[in-house]
């Protein structure tokens, strides 16, 4: 379930007027900006953009929090600016928009999800329906344990606000993050997939699962109201479970 946006409206005592810092590589930039009622970051920012300066970069799409593109440093906490009314987060009349954290800036608040997507790609994020798939589809019935083991995490659509909000991944870039690994849930917990054993292996190094000190920053930050923490639980479990049945194997 996608959490509520914040609705915080515009009180009378409200200034009147918006005073905006966007980070822009080195320097940062300022701008004012009209106050309005139920005014959101992401109208502050098209405002700017249309406005003031059209050379400002930014990314989104939507607008109504189905896509996840619009993503942002508000106030030092990641967020999706399309849900994030400027009342809630800048009462005092204060906006101050960086980039994602821990993602490679291109230009302004507009970010490279590419090493996002490469990390999803090394948790072996995708279904892999086998040499010789069957014929028919598969049967998941919405009550089978597997299935809601992963109710906690199916929803995500990789805006990337938990890997900007993950300080292991600022640690240790190699950390395949929260996204990544709640995919890897999912799939590992998907009847229909292939790929048990490749996805727990890929998953259980040293930049692994097994790497989250459970911080809950990616949980606490989720705009969908999603758990990754518990996803990557799920996954330190059971890929104890596989050391140990290849221990006993040996023995």
């Amino acid at each position: 379930m996608t959490a509520a946006a914040d609705r915080a409206a515009v009180t009378p005592e409200a200034s009147a007027a918006l005073q905006v810092h966007i980070r822009r590589g080195a320097a940062v930039a300022a701008f004012t900006v009209p106050r309005r009622a139920n005014q959101t970051v992401l109208d502050v920012v098209t405002e700017i953009q249309r406005d003031q300066d059209p050379t400002l970069a930014y990314r989104f799409a939507c607008r109504v929090g189905m896509c996840g593109s619009c993503g942002m440093t508000v106030n030092g906490r990641p967020r999706w600016t399309c849900r994030t009314r400027v009342a809630a987060v800048a009462p005092d009349g204060v906006l101050t928009l960086e980039p994602l954290r821990n993602l490679p800036v291109v230009k302004d608040l507009a970010v490279d999800m590419e090493p996002f997507f490469e990390k999803w790609r090394r948790a072996h994020g995708y279904f892999e329906p086998g040499e010789t798939p069957p014929d028919d589809f598969a049967t998941v019935a919405p009550d089978s344990p597997a299935r809601q083991e992963v109710d906690a995490g199916i929803e995500c659509i990789n805006c990337g606000v938990c890997y900007a909000a993950c300080d292991l991944v600022t640690w240790n870039p190699d950390y395949l993050g929260p996204a990544a690994l709640n995919r890897a849930w999912t799939l590992v917990n998907d009847v229909r997939d292939r790929d048990g054993a490749g996805r727990l292996a890929a998953v259980a190094g040293d930049a692994g699962c097994h790497s989250c000190h459970s911080h809950m920053s990616c949980t606490e930050h989720c705009p969908k109201g999603l758990s990754p923490t518990f996803s990557i639980a799920g996954l330190k479990r059971e890929t104890g479970k596989a050391a140990l049945r290849r221990f006993w194997r040996r023995g």
